[in-house]
């Protein structure tokens, strides 16, 4: 590393920390924070900022420009985006995250505007540990990716960097993790884009993706590094090209897991196993087509054999009710190609020899109950397939999963017309709802919010030395049973996204008893809580950015009570008058005097 000698007292604060500037701190938080007089005079409600917020989101014309705002609005006030974040998740999720999220990691390097995460290097191999000091808060969940697979953008190198930041303030928004408690992380193990090497404004390395023996080298230092650093921190995996040698290399060692396999198979199986009820067709008689055989399409259905098995099937019994369709066709041992090592376990060797190139035709052979699609191949699902599949079930279950909504194998409306109506569906993108035969339809997306988050901050709370696959399948159970009557009654497969933090509670809670169950968690005094007290245990330990003005009120009222050598409860005393009368007496007129 550099021999350059480091700056005395140097502090280094991110911007995406900072609440100082918040204009509805009153006039006392203001002068303990230095910034009295640095904005304007009001003290606005939260529900005033909310909508000049909104009112400036609404100006911007595009997604891309929509994206930009929050994100200046993150760096610059971080209590405020997340209040605003909460209170309209549905709406601003699509653009901070997918679908959005894909055009901004196409053009990192062109609307790149500050740090908002570490970038490590292949040749900072040897220096990972020293590189994290570099890192001012201490962290207890990261989120990495070498950007080699972002959604069905294929290989972005460091571009990729917009899915660490995004799928973190997923986990603030839904599981209250503090945001400063996040890293963002992106390695730059090269990139086999040539356009991106080629393009002058590309802000990672120029070189060619590193050897899978170079990779593993760099991530074994990286591992040890982190949880050095930080020794109960949790990492989550995204958009690796090939997730599982990582993924078997380290769950068993590190808290660790990978969202695009786990994180994805546990939401699908927790909206498949309200579809399978709800389809009144028996588990033992459910016959599945996947479309897609990548690693995403495997770790689903993995995942659903575990369902399949808690319903009373053998795990031969389970494998068979999988038919996988790539780019060769029916994946099967005969086909005459070599298979990935991860397609083994869902081949066929039960075709006599017969090979199926078209989707169609494997859809009369199999006469499935079930059609995934995680392709990334737009439209795929045309009127013909749908067709048959509202041929061959009363509730067909079409659970077109590929991301961004281009990639989507169908539409919601395409799917409603082509079933008359009776699709069990959901979706990997948002959908808008749709009027049929007077009734209000609401398309299920199987979107992976409403797990990860409660997978990091169960793996957290409970300290857990490894995220078990127990843990995994726990947030699917729990994400099954957390729809409430209205959503059950109006045969919703999710929960209303606008209760994430409610749903997340439940994950959360079922993961840390998976934990507890598997004997790794750490934080063992959760074991004696009954589920009502871990449940109020899990919301006390949540941020909530609507409090953090009566945090910093509380620190300042602390202050001044210790200086007039006032009582405890002579403090909390003036925290309340201070919070709801000083502040609310300000509002209305008040003007700042003995500064």
């Amino acid at each position: 590393m550099s021999s350059v000698q480091e700056r005395p007292g140097l502090t280094r604060q991110l911007s995406t920390t900072s609440g100082d500037y918040c204009t509805a701190n009153p006039p006392e938080i203001r002068r303990y924070l230095k910034t009295y007089g640095l904005t304007p005079p009001a003290v606005e409600s939260f529900e005033v900022q909310a909508q000049r917020c909104l009112k400036l989101l609404a100006m911007k014309p595009t997604p891309i420009e929509k994206f930009q705002y929050l994100t200046n609005l993150r760096a610059t006030n971080v209590h405020l985006f997340y209040r605003l974040l909460s209170e309209n998740i549905k709406e601003l999720t699509p653009l901070i995250y997918t679908p959005t999220v894909g055009e901004a990691c196409v053009r990192w390097s062109e609307i790149y505007t500050q740090p908002e995460g570490l970038y490590l290097s292949h040749h900072d191999k040897g220096n990972l540990r020293q590189i994290l000091d570099n890192w001012p808060h201490n962290v207890e969940i990261t989120v990495l990716t070498d950007g080699s697979r972002i959604l069905g953008l294929g290989d972005l190198g460091v571009n990729g960097m917009g899915i660490p930041i995004g799928k973190l303030a997923l986990y603030t928004a839904c599981a209250g993790i503090r945001p400063d408690a996040t890293l963002p992380l992106t390695v730059d193990l090269g990139t086999g884009n040539k356009a991106l090497i080629e393009d002058p404004l590309y802000m990672g390395s120029r070189r060619p993706k590193v050897t899978p023996e170079e990779e593993r080298e760099f991530l074994d230092e990286l591992m040890a590094a982190l949880t050095d650093k930080w020794p109960s921190i949790v990492i989550q995996f995204e958009d690796w090209k090939n997730p599982f040698p990582s993924l078997e290399r380290y769950q068993n060692t590190y808290s660790m897991f990978n969202d695009d396999v786990q994180g994805t198979g546990a939401v699908i199986v927790g909206g498949f196993i309200n579809a399978v009820k709800a389809s009144g067709v028996p588990a033992k008689d459910h016959r599945a087509v996947f479309l897609g055989a990548g690693s995403a399409g495997v770790g689903v259905a993995k995942q659903i054999v575990e369902y399949f098995i808690k319903e009373g099937l053998t795990e031969e019994e389970a494998r068979r009710k999988f038919w996988f369709f790539d780019s060769n066709g029916l994946v099967t041992l005969d086909r005459g190609d070599k298979l990935a090592e991860h397609k083994v376990y869902f081949a066929r060797d039960d075709n006599n020899g017969r090979q199926y190139q078209s989707l169609s035709r494997l859809i009369d052979f199999v006469r499935p109950t079930i059609l995934m699609g995680l392709s990334t191949i737009g439209g795929a699902f045309n009127k013909d397939i749908l067709t048959k599949m509202a041929n061959l079930n009363d509730r067909p279950v079409i659970f077109p999963l590929s991301n961004p909504s281009s990639k989507s194998e169908c539409t919601f409306e395409e799917a409603v017309q082509a079933t008359n109506g009776r699709a069990l569906f959901a979706s990997g993108s948002p959908f808008p709802s749709l009027e049929w035969n007077g009734k209000m339809l609401t398309p299920g997306q199987g979107n992976n919010m409403y797990v990860f988050p409660g997978i990091g901050l169960g793996a957290i709370l409970s300290k857990s030395v490894s995220v078990t696959q127990d843990m995994i399948y726990a947030s699917a159970e729990s994400l099954s049973t957390s729809l409430n009557k209205q959503e059950v009654a109006d045969g919703w497969l999710y929960p209303d996204i606008r209760r994430i933090r409610e749903v997340s509670v439940i994950v959360t809670r079922g993961v840390i008893r998976a934990a507890q169950k598997n004997g790794v968690d750490r934080q063992q005094e959760l074991r004696t809580m009954s589920d009502e007290q871990l449940d109020v245990y899990i919301k006390e330990h949540m941020y909530d950015p609507f409090n953090e003005r009566e945090n910093v009120g509380d620190e300042v009222a602390q202050l001044l009570a210790t200086a007039s050598g006032m009582t405890n409860g002579h403090a909390n005393g003036h925290t309340n008058g201070y919070t709801n009368g000083y502040t609310n007496g300000y509002v209305n007129g008040g003007a700042a005097s003995n500064l």
